[in-house]
């Protein structure tokens, strides 16, 4: 079937990020690199078997943090982050435990319904750990009884696997066989939570009794130990990564890590301890092996802290579990992957919506702080303190990230810079993203900013927009990604691109003789091309190769100019090969479109939250473009919580079939004052 506008596609089945497929026994799927950004670094190399066994400190002697009974440091906690601990600790004493029925689970494989399940899944384990800090923080067993029940709850459980990622077993989607155990990102997760609360109560928790710390060892050992140590064929694993074209994405590091820690708080064999910790090296390696040397997370940043951050997680446990001894933080590919979370944000919330990435969200500021110091980088640290508090700094709901976060929340809230870093000008030149940011001034919210990226339509959490572009003015957003919607089965299917969030007509791009853009890895920008000085910022890019055949494009030339202090230009040169549909340019914008004056659209929204509205001006040639808007209700709850009920369409269409033209676009401020609240 030809790839039409609305038209429904004809699809492969979604490799990039595909959570069913990433834990296939041939291998993590993921997607090409350039063949010469192998990356030099070799952990494994780097920390053979016999170095680990002579740097690993045993389990008994290693103290990462202090247990409850070490009250020091407890102690010294600043007393806003200590109350704080304690006040969610006494709300989760409040809440029942709630039930983890059959049916429930189920509910995946009757209707593709992934959150009522997910819901549940989580408040268990954030009950747990917010039980389990509450408690070393007061020391008075107020928590323990309850924190004692959500750890039995959790060793009950069937499976610590996701309905969406259980379909790899045999068995397949639905019920869990408890004979054959997953581990997924949230079983590693799961056991993460176990055994740091194992570490901080133990023996507080032997003196209610002594099965609940077997009991907990014991799963620990079926659900992810085990199966880690014994098998090779998890497709997360990557442990055999020679090509570009299956470069793993962030199931690779976020479960490494997890397992890493398991592994190092609770394995009581020393053997085969060392032995589980040289197999994550693997994998890091094979996460390693062919990332962009640039650091570019293709998953975009919202999976950053999923990837990147969660090397870091694996790496940092393994610095101290070493006494130091395992630090690779000076290597230039761990940099640049730190970096990349700041390069990617706009101002605020916002951050560039690549893939799935949500276009408004929060990074963990104790991972991004943390980042900063391993690396000596100020930026990073100053996107992590810039407007911090102690329920931002307290937020996160994985265990060991909070660990750190409790004790760093205090060189964050000091280090308080008045604003983020706002770099002006960012180049990730990898094929894999191709990614170009401009802002009028370094560090300043006022004025334009502008993203613009090629890649192509492969990468993992994909979406059918090579040669997006985004806008900003003052902070605020003008020409936006809708990002991706709730997560159901169909998301990870072949039926992907049924979903309008996916496709090309509802990003940034053109549609090109009423055919939009198709997925794969040969459908991609190619003479990627940027240039940036302190007056212009310049990403130019051939994006014909994004569109199948039946889009009859020869050729589509899209630059995109932030001309500092005075606009953004777009300019399509396109040249087809024939005139066979509808040939238009798509903009998604959350402001009101006036278009009744011809050669003009103007953008508008009122004040909120203390920042002046935006008034922004699209000039066009009104003798090649006839300018349309419509109004995109926003059911999905993901995407409305960053957008709210709606966004709206603004199709520029050209007025006259023609095969080969060019058309300038002007961005700039108006002069029309913005809406009154």
């Amino acid at each position: 079937m030809r790839n039409h506008l609305f038209a429904v596609p004809s699809l492969r089945v979604v490799l990039a990020a595909s959570i069913l497929l990433n834990t296939l026994t041939s291998g993590a799927p993921g997607h090409a690199a350039a063949p010469d950004s192998t990356n030099p670094l070799s952990l494994t190399r780097a920390f053979p078997v016999e170095k680990l066994s002579a740097i690993l400190i045993p389990r008994d002697q290693w103290h990462p943090f202090p247990a409850l009974k070490d009250r020091e440091r407890w102690q010294a906690l600043p007393k806003p982050v200590a109350a704080h601990l304690i006040a969610r600790g006494e709300e989760a004493l409040a809440k029942p435990l709630p039930p983890l029925p059959a049916t429930l689970y189920l509910g995946y494989a009757r209707n593709g319904n992934r959150s009522d399940f997910e819901a549940v899944f989580f408040e268990r384990r954030v009950l747990l750990q917010t039980l389990a800090l509450a408690e070393c923080v007061e020391a008075r067993g107020r928590f323990l009884d309850a924190a004692a029940d959500a750890l039995w709850a959790l060793c009950e459980e069937s499976t610590w696997c996701l309905p969406a990622h259980v379909g790899v077993q045999k068995a397949k989607v639905g019920l869990p066989d408890i004979n054959e155990p997953i581990v997924d990102l949230f079983a590693g997760e799961t056991a993460v939570t176990v055994a740091w609360t194992l570490y901080l109560l133990g023996p507080e928790l032997d003196r209610i009794s002594p099965q609940l710390r077997r009991r907990a060892e014991l799963e620990l050992n079926r659900r992810i130990l085990s199966p880690v140590f014994e098998r090779d064929d998890f497709g997360w694993m990557a442990l055999n990564v020679t090509r570009a074209d299956r470069r793993p994405n962030n199931w690779t590091p976020w479960i490494s890590a997890s397992v890493l820690t398991a592994a190092l708080l609770t394995e009581p064999d020393s053997n085969r301890r060392v032995q589980i910790v040289h197999k994550m090296l693997r994998s890091l390696d094979g996460f390693l092996r062919f990332h962009p040397a640039d650091g570019s997370c293709d998953e975009g940043p919202g999976y950053w802290g999923h990837a990147g951050g969660s090397m870091l997680d694996g790496l940092d446990v393994l610095h101290s579990a070493t006494g130091g001894k395992l630090d690779v933080y000076a290597e230039p590919i761990i940099q640049e992957i730190g970096r990349f979370i700041y390069r990617a944000h706009i101002d605020g919330d916002y951050f560039v919506p690549i893939g799935d990435c949500a276009a408004r969200f929060a990074p963990e500021r104790g991972l991004v702080f943390r980042y900063g110091k391993r690396i000596h980088d100020p930026n990073l640290k100053a996107l992590a303190a810039a407007g911090a508090s102690v329920e931002s700094i307290l937020g996160d709901r994985f265990m060991g990230r909070q660990l750190n976060a409790v004790f760093e929340a205090a060189d964050i809230l000091q280090f308080a810079p008045a604003s983020p870093p706002r770099v002006r000008d960012v180049w990730l030149a990898s094929e894999e993203l191709q990614l170009m940011a401009a802002r009028s001034h370094a560090g300043a919210r006022e004025g334009l900013y502008v993203a613009a990226w090629g890649g192509h339509n492969a990468q993992s959490h994909n979406h059918n927009d090579v040669g997006n572009v985004l806008v900003f003015a003052d902070g605020q957003p003008v020409f936006v990604d809708a990002g991706a919607p709730t997560y159901t089965a169909q998301t990870f299917s072949s039926k992907r691109y049924d979903h309008w969030a996916f496709q090309s007509a509802f990003h940034n791009v053109p549609t090109i003789n009423a055919v939009m853009q198709s997925p794969g890895r040969e459908f991609a920008a190619h003479d990627a091309v940027c240039e940036t000085n302190d007056s212009t910022a310049q990403l130019q890019m051939n994006i014909a190769s994004a569109y199948p055949a039946a889009a009859k494009v020869k050729s589509w030339l899209r630059t995109v100019r932030l001309n500092r202090g005075r606009n953004i230009e777009i300019v399509e040169a396109f040249e087809l090969t024939e005139t066979a549909g509808e040939t238009a340019l798509n903009f998604l914008t959350p402001l009101e479109a006036d278009t009744s004056r011809p050669g003009q659209v103007r953008l508008r929204s009122a004040a909120q939250s203390g920042q002046r509205g935006v008034a922004v001006r699209l000039e066009y040639d009104a003798t090649k473009l006839a300018p349309s808007v419509e109004r995109i209700a926003l059911t999905d709850g993901r995407l409305a919580k960053s957008w709210g009920p709606h966004l709206h369409r603004l199709v520029l269409r050209a007025r006259s079939p023609a095969l080969k033209d060019t058309w300038t676009l002007r961005i700039a401020d108006d002069a029309v004052q913005p809406i009154a609240r």
